[in-house]
């Protein structure tokens, strides 16, 4: 079974190479970081739809290639450019209060890709719980590293709860925009 050929990516762009990946990822992570300026300011976390791009990045890039995408994302927002929510950077960025969820990040889109990759992408409902589980991955790291910050018992209210609702919206987008942006690139 050829598990590219359910990515967005591979209907793009079909050639593989590194200069193809780094194209990608390069375009990847300014779609996360344009993401990441919509925002609701929020403490100690702010409301983004960079749930939803990374989601979409997963899904469109496939497993390796999306998480090699946010972590690009990552390391352009850790040396300083300003990619993350609000135009923040820096590395003091990943090691506060939201740096978990950065993290969570590169797992969602690693798991929504590699489902999307063994099939997961062929339909809407498959799709969009694929998305709901990757969505549920950025919380596990965000999660514990944030109770570093707000302490176990106040986690949930600071990171979790305000969030569930607009997640959940955010992951059925995601899966709607992959079979429509799809629909637009003829399969080869």
């Amino acid at each position: 079974m050829n598990m590219n050929a359910n990515l967005l990516a591979s209907r793009l762009w079909p050639s593989t190479g590194l200069a193809r990946n780094a194209v990608l990822a390069l375009a990847g992570s300014l779609f996360v970081a344009l993401a990441a300026q919509v925002s609701v300011p929020m403490l100690p976390v702010p409301m983004t739809l960079q749930t939803m791009a990374v989601l979409a990045v997963g899904a469109a890039y496939g497993a390796r290639l999306g998480a090699a995408t946010l972590a690009l994302y990552a390391l352009e927002g850790a040396v300083g450019l300003p990619v993350f929510a609000n135009f923040y950077a820096g590395f003091a960025v990943l090691m506060g209060p939201t740096g978990g969820y950065i993290a969570g990040f590169i797992l969602a889109a690693a798991l929504v890709g590699f489902l999307v990759e063994r099939g997961w992408g062929t339909n809407v409902l498959k799709l969009s719980a694929a998305m709901l589980l990757g969505a549920a991955a950025v919380y596990g790291p965000g999660l514990l590293w944030l109770a570093q910050f707000t302490g176990v018992s106040a986690v949930w209210q600071a990171g979790l709860w305000p969030f569930l609702p607009g997640d959940i919206v955010k992951a059925i987008l995601a899966a709607l925009m992959i079979p429509a942006a799809q629909a637009m690139v003829p399969k080869k």
